[in-house]
């Protein structure tokens, strides 16, 4: 049975971003690649386009937890007792409904302590202005981390809407994570949110005229729950 000492990890491991540090990072990894252009790809299958979501997620999950802080703790192996670690923080998951929900369970493999919470947010179609329509948010008791999940950030709107509620909240280091974002829309987030770590696997230069990011990989949670309609 494991015993946590009293001494913490106060700087993160393998860390180059410090928890206060807010910033846009673009994860640029030859497996992110290959994965990305899968996803765009519009022959892509939903089964795959689901399995590349969840590696994409993987991948970037990694990225976005580098700077975790951890404390001490003793460990026996089946030869002797030896020092290691533990995550000292609470950490959230906030998926955005619906897409995000496809970017949970890969994230909860690497950290199975963490805690869900959702956030139910649409795109008004008239005006692309996030509006929300649920959460389950506590009144009390933030968590110390929270990471937002959502595959796409276009206008940032949805993000911007999501961070909000997770600084009313009162969460102090706060998250976004997401496989294809728009300059416009990370540009957005990061004026807004200067605290806020964002983290994709590739800013796509522009909006079209309905607001989706070009060339993006049009509808992720139609394509991830498979309800694309024909047209």
């Amino acid at each position: 049975m494991s015993t946590t000492a009293e001494l913490r990890v106060d700087r993160p491991m393998e860390s180059s971003i410090h928890p206060a540090q807010g910033g846009i990072t673009e994860v640029n990894h030859p497996l992110i690649q290959v994965h990305l252009t899968r996803l765009r790809n519009k022959t892509t299958q939903p089964s795959l386009f689901r399995a590349s979501v969840t590696r994409l997620a993987t991948l970037l999950a990694y990225e976005a937890t580098k700077d975790l802080c951890l404390s001490k703790t003793m460990i026996e192996t089946p030869l002797t007792e030896t020092p290691g670690v533990e995550l000292s923080q609470r950490v959230g998951l906030v998926p955005i409904l619906r897409a995000g929900l496809g970017m949970v369970d890969p994230v909860l493999e690497l950290l199975p302590m963490a805690e869900v919470w959702h956030l139910g947010l649409y795109r008004d179609e008239e005006t692309a202005q996030p509006v929300r329509y649920y959460d389950n948010l506590p009144p009390q008791h933030p968590v110390d981390v929270a990471i937002v999940l959502d595959p796409m950030l276009a206008t940032g709107g949805s993000a911007m809407a999501a961070l909000m509620t997770l600084r009313e909240w009162g969460v102090k280091q706060v998250k976004v994570v997401s496989l294809i974002a728009s300059r416009e829309g990370v540009d957005a987030v990061a004026a807004q949110f200067p605290e806020a770590q964002i983290f994709v696997c590739k800013i796509d230069p522009v909006l079209n005229d309905r607001k989706y990011i070009v060339p993006g990989l049009g509808d992720a949670g139609d394509r991830i729950f498979n309800t694309v309609r024909s047209h």
